[in-house]
C-alpha cells in the first residue's frame, strides 16, 4: 500500500511561518514530482508549488516569493516553506506524488488568523 503522511499544519498568526512535511511510503517505484495544493471552503483545488525529482519547481502565482518547496529525494520527502503567511493562505493543504500513478495524502488544515 501506498501511504502519505503530512505534518506541519496549524493555527498560525498573519506574518508567521509553517513549514509543512510529507513522506511518502509504500510500493511506490519512481517519483516523478512531489508538492502541494490548497483548497478552501468553496473554492477550486489549485497549486500551491511543485518539484521534479531533479529539482526544478513551479509555484502558484500567489505563493511566490513568500514559499519555497524542497525535498530530500532518499527519503521520499518534500517540504514546503509557507512564511509570511497571509489570511488568504488559510486553506486545507494535500500533498501529491506523482509516480505511475498520482497519490494524495488527507490534507493538513493551514489557518492564518489573528
Amino acid at each position: 500500500q501506498v501511504q502519505l503522511v503530512e505534518s506541519g499544519g496549524g493555527l498560525v498568526q498573519p506574518g508567521g511561518s509553517l513549514r509543512l512535511s510529507c513522506a511518502a511510503s509504500g510500493s511506490i517505484s519512481t517519483i516523478y514530482a512531489m508538492g502541494w495544493y490548497r483548497q478552501a471552503p468553496g473554492e477550486q483545488r489549485t497549486l500551491v508549488a511543485g518539484i521534479t525529482s531533479g529539482g526544478s519547481t513551479n509555484y502558484g502565482n500567489s505563493v511566490e516569493g513568500r514559499f519555497t518547496i524542497s525535498r530530500d529525494n532518499a527519503k521520499n520527502t518534500v517540504y514546503l516553506q509557507m512564511n509570511s503567511l497571509k489570511p488568504e493562505d488559510t486553506a486545507e493543504y494535500y500533498c501529491y506524488v506523482r509516480a505511475t500513478l498520482l497519490y494524495w495524502g488527507p490534507g493538513t488544515q493551514v489557518t492564518v488568523s489573528s
